[in-house]
């Protein structure tokens, strides 16, 4: 997969709520209610990961997850990036 621009990564951030774009990287911290509602959360984006075979970097503190996309074969973002971030905020 290629590596996007700044300018393509610019217009898909747009669709998204609250990614940010940094260090080649998309992140972003989602808030739970408790550690154990974080965890569940972390359960439903691994099976999302798993079916795309594309795997995020995953911090868990307590209440907060937050997520890190990028396509390490690719040195950058990409449309499989993107794609799973899409699929991530339906889980919200």
């Amino acid at each position: 997969m290629i590596k996007l621009s700044s300018e393509q990564v610019a217009v898909f951030l747009n669709m998204l709520s609250n990614w940010k774009y940094e260090n080649n990287n998309l992140t972003k911290t989602y808030s739970h209610k408790s550690f154990k509602d974080a965890l569940s959360f972390v359960n439903e984006i691994a099976i999302l990961a798993e079916e795309a075979n594309h795997h995020p970097d995953i911090l868990i503190q307590h209440d907060r997850v937050t997520i890190t996309l990028t396509t390490h074969d690719s040195h950058g973002v990409t449309g499989k990036d993107f794609s799973l971030a899409q699929q991530i905020e339906t889980l919200k």
